[in-house]
Formats: C-alpha cells, sequence, structure tokens
C-alpha cells in the first residue's frame, strides 16, 4: 500500500468502512514508534523487549516457535470489541505483512506481533486509520488501573485487578 494514503483510499481500497464523523481525506500517519488506535497499543518490539534492571518481567518476546500468517489484503480482525463492538482491522499489501499470536508477555496483554517490509495499516470505524512503519511490533491492548497503586495487576496478590479499556 503507499504510504501516502488517505482515509477514503484506505476504505475504498479494504472495502472496510469508517463512521460519518471521521474526514475522508486527511492523509494517514504512518509511524514506527508507539501509537494507539483506541484500547489497542502498537508498539515496536524492541521497547519491550529491552532488559531494564529491575523491570525484567515485563520483557515481551516472540516464541521461537511462533506460528506466522501472511496478513491477506483484505485484513483481519485483531480486536473485536466485546458484545458486537466494532473491530480493529490490520491490513496489508499481500506478502508484506506477517502476524503471530505466538507471543510471551508476562502481562498478558499482548494480542500478538506482526512483523512487516511495507507499510500495514490498522482501521477501526470509530477511530479511522493509523499507518505502521515497515519493522516488527507487539499489539497489546490498554489496561486501566484502579485505586492509586503502582503494582503491576500482572502478580495475583496485587490489589489492583486488570481492567481493559474498552473501545
Amino acid at each position: 500500500m503507499l504510504t501516502t494514503l488517505t482515509l477514503a483510499d484506505l476504505t475504498a481500497r479494504t472495502g472496510l468502512g469508517v463512521l460519518g464523523h471521521l474526514e475522508r481525506e486527511v492523509t494517514i500517519p504512518v509511524t514506527g514508534g508507539i501509537q494507539a488506535q483506541g484500547d489497542l497499543l502498537v508498539i515496536p518490539i524492541a521497547l519491550l523487549a529491552a532488559e531494564t534492571p529491575g523491570w525484567a518481567w515485563r520483557n515481551v518476546s516472540i516464541a521461537d516457535s511462533a506460528r506466522w500468517h501472511e496478513v491477506p489484503g483484505a485484513g483481519f480482525e485483531v480486536l473485536r470489541a466485546g458484545t458486537g463492538g466494532n473491530p480493529h482491522t490490520l491490513v496489508a499489501d499481500p506478502g508484506t505483512c506477517r502476524w503471530t499470536t505466538g507471543t510471551h508477555d508476562p502481562e498478558r496483554l499482548a494480542l500478538g506481533a506482526l512483523s512487516t517490509t511495507g507499510v500495514a495499516y490498522l482501521i477501526h470505524p470509530e477511530h479511522g486509520g493509523s499507518g505502521i512503519a515497515p519493522g516488527t511490533y507487539v499489539i497489546r491492548r490498554q489496561r486501566e488501573r484502579s485505586g492509586t497503586t503502582h503494582r503491576s495487576s500482572y502478580f495475583p496478590h496485587a490489589g489492583n485487578p486488570v481492567q481493559y479499556v474498552i473501545d
């Protein structure tokens, strides 16, 4: 896919719709850094895999045995919100992007990882589109914290259970 797509171009190419409040002629930004789309985060794997003293339990990696699947031109739903909500759909030109759910994530927020040699896009009916530059990324859910504690909810004894952001 071209790197200077408008939302109108992306919806025409994929056949996926967006809501009427979104400006169709806006150019979709493409970034190789951290980005958010509603309740999803797209994070370069290098930022999650880096071992930082005292934070090694946050290390996220792709399993050696991970099974990769080509992202079809029509895309596939990475996440659909509960009760039939709107999907986040990953799309890319055929042969340029792969997806796996074979990740190790101690916080259990990762939905999977993608590796792309061309620009890939996430599209959502309410949020529009966002472009993902070539590279390898983890797609994770966002988490809400309850209370004022800063302990990780990964630990069962922590006083703040995981609550996901709902789109």
